[in-house]
């Protein structure tokens, strides 16, 4: 996710002049508001350009599909190989989103791992709920390619205001999903298995399944701030290295909402 990726922080994705110590709410609006700088003075091949980003990330999309198979072909006869692959996925996650400089191996290693614990975790899914990979992922693609378009069409943009709600509803959701993980742990929502996503109910629709409905938005969201933050570092002139940041960027939201629309499918199943 863009607000979860210090990589974007990069002066390559900025429209604050370099030298600045502070920003006001008024002049981070008027950022968002206008088109942002270019650097002629860089060679056009080694520019970041849009066509580049999307070749990256097709490139590390396929390496995760690679991985999603060889997870969901080992899950018996490797049934811990998944979980591992969760462990190495999150350390190459937080190594890439701290490191200054993209590094495509890394990046790549990442997309490896990532896939290896999807497909894994995919394979239980579809085991208990049969169907529901494929509605998970015909979702995801969905919601991708519904915001690409709009984005692209001008429809959707991010926004300073938007994104301080966002902030707020990515901060209350990671709390939530911490007191619910200690909540099933310790036994405190009479043995449900989702916890208070499948204990409490409103209207008679789980609380599991509205959550998945606004995380759903929030991924959209966040999607548009991967796009954006990549439409301004092609606007930038930015190196073409951080192509594969962007690539990365939008890797992890769609990670991130492809599980989000398997929990929630699966709540509602149930």
């Amino acid at each position: 996710m863009a607000i979860n990726n210090p990589a974007y922080r990069s002066e390559a994705f900025s429209d604050k002049p370099q030298g600045s110590a502070q920003v006001s709410t008024a002049q981070l609006e008027q950022m968002y508001n206008q088109p942002p700088a270019y650097d002629p003075q860089a060679p056009v091949n080694e520019r970041m350009t849009i066509d580049d980003t999307l070749m990256k990330s097709f490139a590390a999309f396929g390496l995760l599909l690679v991985g999603a198979i060889a997870g969901w072909m080992t899950v018996d006869s490797m049934p811990y190989l998944w979980i591992g692959a969760a462990l190495v996925g999150f350390v190459l996650a937080m190594v890439n989103i701290f490191k200054r400089e993209p590094s495509p191996v890394l990046i790549l290693a990442y997309a490896l791992a990532q896939g290896v614990f999807l497909g894994g975790v995919s394979a239980y899914y579809e085991a208990a709920y049969p169907g529901i990979v494929v509605q998970a992922s015909v979702a995801t693609l969905c919601v991708v390619g519904v915001t690409l378009a709009l984005f692209a069409s001008g429809k959707i943009r991010a926004s300073a205001k938007a994104t301080k709600v966002f902030m707020i509803a990515m901060i209350s959701y990671l709390v939530f999903s911490l007191v619910n993980l200690g909540i099933m742990i310790f036994g405190g929502a009479d043995g449900n298995p989702w916890g208070l996503r499948g204990s409490v109910e409103i209207a008679g629709i789980p609380l599991g399944v509205i959550l998945g409905v606004l995380v759903v938005i929030m991924g959209a969201y966040s999607l548009v701030l991967d796009f954006d933050f990549i439409q301004r570092g092609v606007r930038n002139g930015a190196p073409r290295k951080y192509g594969w940041t962007g690539a990365f960027g939008i890797m992890v939201t769609v990670v991130w909402l492809y599980l989000e629309i398997l929990r929630m499918i699966a709540i509602a199943r149930d």
